[in-house]
């Protein structure tokens, strides 16, 4: 019977290199991550249905490029696409592929491969995500938490100004008012939090009475732009929350002690 390591010299090997470590027949192939690390796949022999991973290589890289351990609904819709269109099942964070027989095992290995690849750009998104796009997965998260919110409200201030808040949410305990505080540029984030402060500031009479509403700024710090001078400054004036924390997020929303 002809090797997995044979069969792929025979029928990709120009592109594929091909090594057994241990239980794996490890196969080098030739895409990379975004870093310029290469892509490997791994084979795990079987009497009957061989398996073929990444062995969570493509989501780990990913996670690595952002300080949050969270995915956002939106990744993961895109990670299920992805598996969708390459025929690829996501099992405990890793690509994976039943191989039938050899002859189907180069397709297997390009199909994988193609899969991690696109995994791994996702990186771009990561990237390029905007400050509506943040509001846009909080939003994602009150619906799927069947918070009732409203978006994008414009208050009149003491000052006679209107000031926009990101979200009004309204439970049985509490109702919040909401600003999420998002930017990739650690010198805007200043700006983001004197504005923050002086939105509260102005609307300061919102807190007091039977109907008192409490004031949540919502940090993004999946991006490392922040400092300790730009939490000190609304902490004062409003409750601090970390988008990197939505259970506490949540818990807060709800009225229960984080």
């Amino acid at each position: 019977m002809i090797s997995a390591c044979e069969e792929i010299n025979r029928t990709i090997g120009a592109l594929y290199t091909c090594v057994e470590v241990n239980e794996f027949v490890r196969i080098r192939t030739p895409y990379l991550y975004p870093d310029g690390d290469v892509i490997d796949l791994f084979l795990k022999p079987q009497e009957d249905v061989a398996t073929l991973t990444d062995l969570g290589e493509s989501l780990r890289w990913l996670r690595m490029q952002t300080a949050t351990l969270r995915r956002s609904q939106k990744q993961n819709r895109l990670i299920e696409d992805i598996c969708l269109n390459h025929g690829v099942e996501l099992y405990r964070g890793m690509l994976t592929l039943r191989v039938q027989d050899s002859v189907n095992l180069a397709q297997a290995v390009t199909r994988l491969a193609q899969a991690a690849l696109r995994t791994a750009d996702l990186w771009f998104i990561l990237r390029s995500r905007s400050f509506e796009s943040v509001t846009d997965e909080v939003e994602e998260f009150l619906k799927d938490s069947k918070i009732p919110y409203d978006r994008g409200e414009d208050l009149i201030g003491r000052s006679g100004r209107k000031r926009s808040i990101d979200f009004h949410t309204r439970l049985s305990r509490k109702s919040s008012l909401i600003k999420v505080l998002s930017t990739g540029n650690r010198s805007s984030a200043r700006s983001l939090s004197d504005r923050a402060f002086a939105s509260w500031a102005d609307l300061s009479h919102y807190k007091v009475g039977s109907q008192a509403l409490q004031f949540i700024s919502l940090f993004d710090d999946t991006q490392d732009v922040w400092s300790e001078e730009d939490f000190a400054l609304v902490r004062d004036v409003s409750t601090i929350k970390f988008w990197s924390r939505p259970d506490e997020f949540k818990k807060t929303l709800i009225g229960e002690t984080a």
